[in-house]
């Protein structure tokens, strides 16, 4: 058994137990909101996994909530980037979702609460999401002036145009029953069982060749590669110019100072 030394990392947790790996988003007072550090981290901590004995890896959240999205310094710093700060922040913010969906070994979230926006795309992007009956879903970027570009790609694939044009245009946040009816999520189960019940599910994938899973894995990334390639950096660049518009502005502003929004439309 090889146990990871949980104090590496500041932002997330990494517990290896034999073919097994536990990765946790450890910002509980934060809500594990998605901050620069824990981007950088989690792409470490993915890397560890990959070059590591373990077969399957389980995502989930500590504390109340899965990932509430963009953390709030973060968001500040943003309205005072340059062009050049926002393509590279967009293009990290891609890059992170794109190594975790085409991640070589098998992925399972457990979804303890809510997730949105970015958090929610790091929830519905693993190939399978399990979630506790509190659980919230939500893409909720046009409610602060914000586009969901990036995701809105792995989600057109996911649920369907339909489905996806609705959560996008929206912002709703959805219950983790209506996740499911839509196709987000893959199992409903009780709090006190969802990481029992990934677990579980993680043991009965370990009983298929892992030569065999990972051959699966990279056939399903070659039937759109190059479509993810041409719409993720069409996407990188709508989520860098809406940054520079009055609405996207006023948007962070009215968030973080909790008031009602005053949209121009510019």
């Amino acid at each position: 058994m090889t146990r990871h030394d949980p104090q590496h990392y500041l932002t997330l947790t990494l517990i290896q137990d034999g073919p097994v790996a536990t990765l946790t988003l450890n910002r509980p007072d934060k809500r594990n909101a998605i901050s620069y550090d824990l981007i950088e981290e989690l792409h470490h901590a993915l890397d560890e996994v990959h070059k590591s004995e373990s077969h399957i890896l389980i995502l989930t959240g500590a504390g109340s909530a899965f990932s509430s999205g963009m953390d709030l310094d973060n968001l500040r710093e943003i309205t005072r980037h340059t062009e050049e700060e926002n393509l590279a922040d967009s293009g990290r913010m891609a890059h992170m979702f794109r190594v975790l969906y085409d991640f070589p070994k098998v992925t399972i979230a457990a979804v303890n609460g809510v997730a949105l926006a970015g958090g929610c795309g790091l929830a519905t992007l693993c190939d399978f999401t399990l979630a506790a009956p509190e659980a919230k879903f939500g893409y909720t970027e046009v409610r602060i002036g914000f586009v969901p570009a990036i995701v809105s790609t792995f989600l057109l694939r996911q649920i369907g145009e339909k489905h996806a044009r609705d959560l996008l245009l929206t912002g709703r946040i959805i219950s983790a029953e209506e996740a499911f009816r839509l196709g987000l999520v893959n199992e409903v189960v009780s709090g006190e069982n969802l990481m029992d019940r990934a677990r579980e599910l993680a043991i009965t994938l370990v009983a298929n060749s892992p030569a065999s899973l990972l051959a699966t894995k990279r056939l399903l990334r070659t039937y759109s590669h190059l479509e993810l390639d041409h719409q993720i950096a069409a996407a990188v660049d709508e989520n860098a110019c809406i940054r520079t518009t009055h609405d996207f502005r006023e948007g962070i502003s009215a968030f973080l100072e909790k008031r009602k929004p005053s949209w121009t439309g510019r």
